[in-house]
């Protein structure tokens, strides 16, 4: 029997024995609540938060452009939060982490549901916001690395990309609930109940859901790879974190932030910034949008873990590449398509947006899980994702909003957006195929890498002392 069949045979034994449909569930359950809370906050950014805690902007286009500088700043954090939880996940396990994260959000989120506002205590109103939105985003950083990582080192290598792509389908299940509520509160209640106290509902509903999501956590354990990874970390053999993985990873980090570029731009024009765009420049009811929002991330969910199997059977470049060609045409076509104000035609778009982003979204986590060894793995995927969430999705709907107000159309946003997806193509050429890879074959590439790194400083410095 080959190597790389008794591996995969290992590695279909560790699945069974872990049971990894439980921990995909676990994965998913805390994802779904992490992210309800951070893109709760994105809709509420345009719908309340411009109103209530920024009252003296100068126009309603002013107020919700404050509203997403407060929203970028959770971007900010997200980096943060992905440094220190992939330092110490990579030392003490995704499992331990993952529990903080998801209590840490939840309390951020359940005391942004109890502010006051502007009208209220004034200035400390948006400055608390500020604070709030940062412990927010930092729990976030840490979170996507430690939940698709305990997914992705369970799952056998000949199907990574179908079941790791499901904490990333929980993205817009999240995002599928929280507009819900949303839209069920804007739609029974009145405008002037809405913005005074029924917004404060969706935030404090985030209590009850941490609670679920914590619970199912703690059924799951850290997969065997990683423990065998930890214990050679604890004997002090190898090292790991964010320092290990610039050293040794540089080019795996910023490929895997080239990647992350235009996907995470798309995403956030088509959810947050389409958002502004229906209701300031096509004058669209809120109650519409969100419903139209609730069908698109149906589609959404069901697509990421189909697109995830695509990437299993053709591979993860041709499949990250169509969606960033594809991602680059959207702005073209997506907003004529809005500015007719047709639901239908309005949904098409929004749906055409969520398709292109899921051809990127869905493999990102097995493609990026294959560029770095078990060690240092949590840190690397962490800086590669949510570093690049600064310059990107943070800064997309305020780049967005600046142009749409300076130019009053939406074909430079539309510029933009082709020019991310343009850059993000580019990157994705330089990627080696890694479809199919053994994890277990990673960690042996990089031990020999550290051996013949070991052997070149003795070598040096046997030179040195003659």
């Amino acid at each position: 029997m080959s190597t790389e069949t008794r591996s995969n045979h290992a590695e279909s034994g560790d699945v069974r024995s872990s049971g990894l449909k439980k921990v995909v569930a676990a994965s998913m359950a805390g994802t779904v609540v992490e992210w309800y809370e951070f893109f709760l906050y994105a809709s509420a950014a345009t719908l309340v938060f411009g109103q209530l805690f920024f009252p003296n902007a100068g126009s309603s286009l002013d107020g919700i452009i404050a509203a997403f500088v407060t929203y970028a700043v959770g971007f900010v954090a997200r980096p943060i939060g992905g440094i220190v939880f992939g330092h110490f996940g990579d030392k003490l396990g995704r499992k331990k982490l993952l529990q903080l994260s998801i209590i840490l959000v939840g309390a951020a989120t359940f005391l942004m549901g109890c502010l006051p506002g502007f009208d209220q205590i004034g200035y400390w109103a948006p400055a608390l916001l500020v604070f709030l939105r940062f412990a927010q985003g930092f729990a976030v950083g840490g979170e996507w690395g430690g939940a698709v990582l305990l997914v992705a080192e369970h799952s056998p290598s000949s199907s990574r990309g179908f079941w790791s792509s499901w904490p990333q389908a929980a993205v817009p299940a999240g995002n599928l609930i929280a507009t819900a509520v949303l839209f069920i509160l804007s739609a029974t209640l009145s405008s002037g109940d809405f913005l005074g106290w029924g917004w404060r509902i969706a935030f404090w509903l985030s209590a009850v859901i941490v609670v679920i999501g914590y619970y199912i956590r703690t059924k799951v354990n850290d997969a065997p790879i990683f423990l065998e990874a930890q214990k050679e970390v604890a004997e002090g053999n190898k090292g790991y974190g964010v320092i290990e993985v610039f050293r040794r990873y540089p080019r795996g980090v910023f490929t895997a932030m080239g990647l992350r570029f235009a996907e995470n731009i798309l995403y956030y024009l088509v959810v947050t910034f389409s958002i502004t765009y229906l209701k300031i420049v096509v004058e669209i009811d809120t109650s519409r949008i969100l419903g139209l929002l609730l069908l698109a991330h149906v589609l959404h969910f069901i697509v990421i873990p189909l697109v995830g199997r695509l990437s299993d059977r053709l591979g993860r470049r041709p499949v990250y590449l169509a969606g960033a060609l594809l991602g680059a045409t959207w702005g073209f076509f997506a907003f004529p398509m809005m500015h007719t104000g047709d639901d239908l035609v309005i949904l098409a778009a929004i749906m055409i947006g969520l398709l292109f982003h899921a051809l990127m979204y869905a493999g990102q986590p097995a493609i990026m899980s294959e560029m770095f060894p078990t060690r240092m793995r949590y840190s690397g995927v962490s800086l590669g994702y949510q570093v690049t969430s600064i310059v990107a999705g943070s800064l997309a709907p305020i780049i967005a909003a600046s142009l749409l107000g300076s130019f009053g159309s939406a074909v430079p946003v539309a510029v933009y957006l082709m020019i991310a997806c343009l850059i993000t193509a580019a990157v994705v050429l330089t990627l080696k195929e890694t479809r199919g890879i053994s994890l277990h074959d990673v960690d042996a590439a990089d031990a020999r890498g550290t051996a013949d790194l070991l052997q070149k400083k003795a070598d040096e410095q046997v030179a040195a002392g003659r």
